[in-house]
């Protein structure tokens, strides 16, 4: 199978890469800056599950090609919109698009794109940066993508993505509830990006001072309320089970979006904490703790410019 993955920054250049690494056909679909910097330099992969450096293909926006089998979207969710233009004349009728972005609102805008009929749930699990020179720094025990039909069926197309992804230097698994993840991955991530941002500090820290589990554990608990209102099928006692997993994380680890601040970048704040709130008004819920975690993103977002 011929497969595109949109950008070769931090997420898709590692899962790419990987695939790449095991041999499969795989093209990055870049901008002109990066395209140089992976002729100069190549697609530089440092990891705790080891480093390779590899020679990857390369499309850049306008260039002719066929349609691929697979797409991978892996942007952040400020550049969809972008990444969905540049990838649209190398998708066919029967290409499977497979977006690993966090939160749920990019559904509904790639269905829009595509079909729901061409388009697969997917998540990443995944700690991974870009350095300035282009290299990958990959640097948590979880290199992990799951993916599914929306149904929950296991059809052909995901047996055989299945078997592309088999044998791969991360971990590929193939999902029968495939939206319930995606919901849980959501929970997760606006939890742990909200609170690593709001306090400016990485799991350890947050979750280790005096209010740290009961703050965790609120606005879990707020956010897991709007899912449920919304009619999202996360499991019942999901919190407590997150919780769990929060406290046994690295100490050090950080959210994305942390890692995002520090460097100045924007942030999904809209798509994962905002998209939410827009949940909230609906089923008229009141979401104090989210609330302050929005706030405060927001005011970065307008001290950056």
């Amino acid at each position: 199978m011929r497969v595109l993955v949109v950008g070769a920054g931090a997420v898709g250049g590692y899962f790419g890469g990987r695939l790449l690494e095991k041999g499969e056909d795989i093209t990055f679909l870049v901008r002109e800056r990066r395209k140089k910097q992976l002729e100069e330099r190549g697609l530089v992969i440092r990891s705790v599950h080891g480093d390779v450096v590899l020679t990857p293909k390369t499309l850049v926006t306008g260039e002719k090609a066929e349609p691929f089998d697979v797409v991978i979207f892996s942007n952040k969710a400020y550049h969809l919109q972008e990444a969905i233009r540049d990838a649209k004349p190398y998708v066919g009728e029967t290409t499977i698009v497979l977006p690993l972005l966090n939160g749920m609102a990019h559904m509904e805008v790639l269905w829009r794109e595509f079909s729901k009929e061409n388009v697969l749930g997917g998540l990443c699990f995944i700690e991974t940066t870009m350095d300035q020179d282009g290299t990958i720094i990959q640097s948590s025990p979880s290199h992990d993508v799951k993916f599914g039909e929306w149904s929950g069926e296991i059809t052909e197309r995901v047996r055989a993505l299945h078997e592309l992804f088999s044998n791969c230097n991360a971990r590929f698994r193939l999902s029968e509830q495939i939206v319930t993840d995606m919901w849980h991955k959501y929970l997760f991530i606006a939890t742990m990006s909200g609170v690593t941002t709001l306090f400016r500090a990485p799991m350890g820290p947050v979750r280790s001072g005096e209010y740290g589990q009961e703050l965790l554990f609120a606005l879990l608990k707020e956010i897991a309320a709007i899912m449920r209102a919304h009619g999202a099928p996360i499991a019942a006692n999901i919190e407590e089970k997150q919780l769990a997993q929060m406290n046994e994380m690295s100490p050090d680890m950080k959210s994305s979006m942390q890692r995002d601040m520090e460097k100045g970048n924007m942030v999904e704040v809209d798509h994962l904490q905002g998209y939410l709130l827009t949940l909230a008004k609906q089923y008229q819920i009141d979401a104090p703790l989210l609330k302050a975690v929005y706030h405060h993103l927001k005011l970065y977002e307008q001290q950056r410019g």
